[in-house]
């Protein structure tokens, strides 16, 4: 985490690709999304794509690059080396990477936060036929009896967070391994599986369906989406917190004035759409835009809470 904080705050003070404030963009700029088309994160980045290619009268292209758990995308961006590539990911995608992966193909350290897209709300949700309406009563039924409740593992970073969840609070919860997160709702729903973190966005059906009932977010704060719904912190489970949300990363040698441009460009356009904020709460999504350092804050403590978690559960980072 240190060696995180110190490479991006030194380099913010090394002007690399311009001096002094460069003119940016002065041609086509591309957008490596290391998801696939349709994703939500692909969506949020295609949306903002388009109003900053119209703010800087320069064509913006989105190139969709998954696999390898976002790795191969992440690669493709670092390898590039130019200024007029960007990153567009989910923080969730690359965070839990040093305790997740044997082994990284790139250096964390290379991806700069520039600007933040949206926050994106992470719930903890049950079947209704578990008959438990707080993160209290789930907790005190699976302690009730062990092995008896089955949880989805989904890997990432929140499957990461949840099972050192788990071994702090001494719970043995079976583990059911999903590729697809639709599979696991559906079991959810059918109360095959008991517990689910996921986006607000994927379970929000099955809650309208009345087969599904969110019980916490994993947010620090209560989100506009659900502003009823209790914050696992609030609900006494802190170790559970973890904020979601995406934007877009630079190079750590670009000109900091140009990622500071990026996020200030993003507030722009986001301000200048009265219908956008409307529209990502139909997705679930909160539009949240600012300058790089609430980013920076965003990653950081992401990472804090993924080493934290590891800590637990005993793993060490991965070498490069």
């Amino acid at each position: 985490m240190a060696a995180l904080v110190l490479a991006w705050g030194t380099h913010a003070c090394e002007p690399s690709f311009a001096q002094g404030a460069p003119e940016w963009p002065t041609r086509t700029v591309k957008v490596i999304v290391p998801l696939g088309p349709g994703s939500g994160t692909d969506v949020i980045g295609r949306i903002f794509a388009e109003r900053l290619s119209a703010l800087w009268k320069k064509p913006v292209v989105v190139e969709n690059r998954p696999g390898g758990d976002g790795m191969i995308g992440i690669r493709s961006f670092v390898t590039a080396n130019d200024d007029h590539v960007l990153l567009f990911t989910a923080t969730s995608v690359f965070t839990g990477h040093p305790y997740l992966q044997d082994k990284l193909s790139y250096d964390p350290n290379d991806l700069v936060p520039a600007a933040q897209a949206n926050i994106t709300p992470v719930v903890v949700a049950v079947p209704t036929a578990l008959n438990a309406s707080s993160m209290k009563e789930f907790v005190d039924q699976a302690r009730s009896k062990p092995n008896a409740l089955n949880a989805a593992a989904i890997t990432g970073l929140q499957d990461l967070i949840f099972n050192g969840f788990l071994k702090a609070e001494n719970l043995q919860i079976a583990k059911v391994p999903y590729r697809d997160t639709v599979l696991a709702l559906n079991d959810l729903a059918e109360n095959r599986i008991q517990i689910l973190l996921t986006s607000v966005t994927i379970v929000q059906a099955q809650v309208q369906a009345g087969k599904v009932r969110i019980i916490a977010t994993t947010s620090r704060q209560r989100q506009p989406v659900l502003p009823d719904t209790p914050t696992v912190a609030e609900a006494g489970f802190p170790s559970l917190t973890v904020e979601g949300g995406s934007g877009f990363f630079v190079l750590k040698a670009t000109n900091p004035q140009i990622r500071e441009r990026i996020a200030a460009d993003m507030t722009a356009v986001a301000n200048a759409d009265p219908t956008l904020r409307d529209r990502f709460a139909a997705m679930g999504q909160v539009l949240h835009t600012g300058p790089s350092s609430e980013f920076i804050k965003l990653v950081e403590d992401q990472q804090a809470r993924a080493a934290d978690a590891a800590r637990v559960l005993g793993i060490k980072p991965a070498q490069q």
